[in-house]
Formats: C-alpha cells, structure tokens, sequence
C-alpha cells in the first residue's frame, strides 16, 4: 500500500455515513435478517460500533484483540449515540499522524496504523451497505467509500481462498452493470 495514503479521511466520512444511515432507524426493525449472514440488525450494529471502539482502542496503543477494546451492551434506542461516541473516540485516538507508521496489532496480525485503518474502512463501508439493507434499502451511499472499500478489499481479499481463517464468503457474482455498492457486497461473499 502507498506509503501517503492516509485512510483517517475515508474511515471519517464512512462513519458520517454510518451515523446519518443510522439517525434513521426503526427499532422495530432490529431482529431483521441482515445480506451479513450471521447477524440480525442488533447483532450487526453492536459488531460495527465494536469494531470502530477495537480501532480507536488500537489507535490509543491498545491491542486490537484486547476485551477492552469492545463496546459495552447498548440500548435499543441508543444506537445513533453509540456510533457518535464511537466515531469521537476513533477521530481523538487517530489524530497523531505519526500513528499511521507506527505497527499495531489488530485482529489479523501486525501491521502499520496506516493499513490497520484501511482494514476499517473496508468493514465500515461495507457493513453500512449491510446495514441499509435493512434500514433503508434505497439509502444514497457515498460511491467514493464503495470505491475505496472495494479497491482496498480487491488488494488484501484473493477471491481464493475464503472461508475458514479468512472470515469472508466465497465472490458472488453480480450482474456487468452493478453499481459500485453491489460490486463491493459481491465480492465479500454477499448474495445481491
């Protein structure tokens, strides 16, 4: 990966997105089936809000598979505020720039801030199109962070192996003229 991306701005507007996509939510929608096939809208939302805590955590220098790192139980009309602080805690920790070549242990190993961070915008972005499925299945999403998490997803997710250690389904395939969102959910194993 470029040694001058910095992925904070991408991962920024991602949870903006996320944060707007989900001022919008029907509680009564919570127990939903989400296109993220082992969890429901709750389930999904909590692994969301909790990756972006494990990230901030990471980015104040600690371990990405701490307990810590998690986000506590959330109350069903609180979701909009947990992915607020979420995202405050991950702006604060990140701000250093000089964090972006320091290594960091996240789930998948050890690796520089800057690649960690891309990692998180993959599963932001991604995870918000999941989301919408739900939530607002016409929701406008931001093309640029489809791009980018696709473009990040293509480079570090061989369409082969996948399963087992890799924690993502097999590519499906998507119709020529799929938009970016449904290229990007195609190849992380979603059925669309």
């Amino acid at each position: 990966m470029d040694r001058t991306f910095d992925p904070r701005p991408l991962l920024l507007s991602a949870l903006d997105q996320l944060e707007r996509l989900v001022g919008r939510l029907d509680t009564a929608r919570l127990d939903r089936e989400t296109p993220c096939a082992e969890y429901d809208l709750r389930a999904l939302l909590g692994h969301t809000v909790g990756a972006v805590h494990r990230i901030a955590y990471v980015g104040e220098g600690g371990r990405g598979l701490d307990v810590a790192a998690a986000a506590g139980r959330i109350a069903d009309t609180d979701w909009g505020g947990a992915v607020c602080r979420a995202h405050r805690r991950l702006a604060a920790a990140w701000a250093d720039e000089a964090k972006l070549d320091r290594e960091v242990e996240v789930p998948w190993g050890l690796v520089p801030g800057r690649i960690a961070l891309s990692g998180y915008v993959m599963e932001v972005v991604t995870h918000t199109w999941d989301i919408a499925q739900v939530i607002d299945p016409a929701a406008e999403l931001d093309e640029r962070l489809s791009q980018a998490a696709l473009d990040i997803a293509q480079k570090v997710l061989p369409p082969e192996p996948r399963g087992g250690e890799v924690p993502f389904g097999e590519v499906r395939p998507v119709p020529d003229d799929a938009d970016v969102h449904t290229r990007l959910a195609g190849w992380l194993g979603r059925t669309v």
